[in-house]
């Protein structure tokens, strides 16, 4: 049986205030809040800098069971010209704590610049350094590129041999590469809009449904675009899907219209 996760970017914006969150909801309990209305969030402050294993801890206790984090990995692993030399980094971020999340920990987004071009050797050798598991926690990782060298069977295969999601662009600019490698599928929908009250078309939000259940049964959907057709490993697949970016106060809407389309 596969599980679907449909959540959001962080949980503390200003603009969320009296929009998303009931008026007057204390700033301590917005965490809370969000997690009783979406089922993921993704974390992305550890991108720019490490929290303390305490807080990790925290988030765990303030939300429910089966609720999960997708952590995006620090920047300082990613970007780099040489990838090889990103080991003490890699380590120190699986060392930083995330653990505390325990069940809780979906996989971490590596994301990589959009400047950054894919070259097979210097790929691998980051995709080498990415531990299976951290104080006794399960690891699993996938990968965010932005780059259209990036669009290669080389590096699909590359991901596959490696058991590393690579995630879906979705409704932005940057190259979509829906090619199934893992046992997961991770999609960012990035094309939220002012002029939609759930910040989708009911279409289209009909639309992205459809399309995260057929990648849920383990196969990629005709209307997206992947680099090979097949090759991935048959069966069930878990699927993480964040509506970030685009006009985000529409957001967490989008993102509870959508759990309502999936139940």
């Amino acid at each position: 049986m596969s599980k679907i996760y449909v959540g959001i970017g962080g949980w503390t914006y200003e603009p969320w205030r009296g929009t998303f969150y009931p008026d007057k909801l204390s700033q301590k309990k917005e965490l809370e809040y969000a997690s009783s209305k979406v089922t993921s969030i993704e974390i992305n402050g550890t991108y720019y800098g490490a929290q303390k294993p305490e807080s990790f801890r925290k988030w765990h206790d303030e939300t429910p069971d089966g609720f999960v984090f997708t952590v995006k990995g620090t920047r300082f692993a990613t970007n780099r010209k040489d990838l090889s030399q990103s080991k003490e980094s890699v380590e120190r971020f699986c060392a930083s704590g995330i653990s505390e999340l325990k069940a809780k920990l979906g996989p971490i987004n590596w994301q990589f610049m959009a400047t950054k071009k894919f070259e097979a050797g210097d790929f691998e050798n980051f995709l080498k350094l990415l531990p299976p598991e951290a104080d006794g926690v399960q690891l699993k990782h996938a990968i965010e590129v932005r780059n259209d060298s990036f669009r290669d069977p080389a590096f699909i295969d590359m991901c596959r041999h490696y058991n590393v999601t690579v995630i879906t662009a979705a409704d932005c600019e940057f190259p979509q590469i829906a090619d199934l490698t893992s046992d997961a599928a991770y999609l960012r929908l990035q094309g939220s809009s002012e002029a939609h009250e759930l910040g989708y078309s009911e279409k289209a939000l009909d639309d992205w449904a459809a399309r995260i259940r057929k990648l849920a049964a383990g196969h990629v959907p005709d209307d997206m675009e992947a680099v090979t057709r097949g090759g991935h490993k048959a069966g069930p697949k878990d699927v993480y899907v964040y509506v970030i970016s685009g006009d985000k106060v529409k957001n967490p809407a989008a993102a509870m219209a959508l759990i309502e389309r999936l139940k």
